[in-house]
């Protein structure tokens, strides 16, 4: 069984384009380890800037295999240099009923 997550990355100071070049990267490196199912990944923006990235893990077992994988903790690094990980709950927009993001279109 699957798993959606909702990542929030902030991004830091001068690091945007950094970070939305990470993450074109993401989906494909994780899916090339298996760790992700095929189904579409979406990104979108907060007011604040912050980006925000849903998609499915294979499963619990895949959660735990990428925190152990060397290429994937590689990339995290990256991210981690790029921005802030942010919780959902800050985010303005998660405040109300079916918060609005604007969509992030490659």
């Amino acid at each position: 069984m699957g798993q959606f997550v909702i990542a929030c990355y902030r991004p830091r100071e001068g690091k945007e384009d950094r970070l939305l070049k990470l993450l074109k990267e993401h989906m494909p490196l994780l899916r090339g380890e298996k760790l992700v199912t095929d189904r579409p990944s979406c990104v979108m923006r907060a007011g604040d800037g912050t980006f925000l990235e849903v998609f499915e893990w294979r499963s619990a077992e895949a959660i735990d295999r990428a925190h152990a994988n060397e290429t994937v903790k590689a990339m995290w690094k990256k991210f981690e240099e790029a921005c802030e990980y942010e919780v959902l709950a800050n985010l303005k927009e998660a405040r109300q009923p079916f918060p609005p993001f604007q969509p992030v279109d490659w």
